[in-house]
């Protein structure tokens, strides 16, 4: 299970990784584009659409979320919201530390400039 403080500890490594949380909402940016947020989800139809905090948006290729929703539903999944975004929702109490982590990483590398994901890796 990964917690909210695990999803800052990570985030917060990544160079240029900024934790612009708020009370209500988890949001962390490189070079102000998202890369892991609170997920938003309406109660009911037509209401306004609310942070869940137990589900964390990652930056994620179509192709690849895809992939991960149809091998582990019981941690991955995707709403009419996200349909077609290039954005996987992650269940935090159903995944463990280290998948999350690389999956974290990958995020982080999609939003990040090419120069920085270049600086991390030599």
């Amino acid at each position: 299970m990964v917690t909210p403080e695990t999803v800052r500890r990570l985030a917060l490594a990544f160079p240029g990784a900024q934790d612009e949380s708020t009370e209500r909402a988890v949001k962390f940016t490189v070079h102000g584009k998202l890369f892991a947020w609170s997920a938003l989800a309406r109660a009911t139809p037509k209401s306004p659409r609310r942070p869940v905090l137990n589900v964390l948006a990652l930056r994620c290729p179509v192709e690849k979320k895809e992939i991960l929703i149809a091998a582990a539903p019981d941690r991955f999944f995707d709403d009419d919201h996200y349909l077609g975004y290039p954005a996987l929702l992650v269940r935090l109490a159903a995944i463990e530390e280290d998948e999350f982590s690389a999956l974290l990483a990958e995020a982080w590398a999609f939003a990040a400039p090419r120069a920085l994901t270049r600086k991390r890796t030599t």
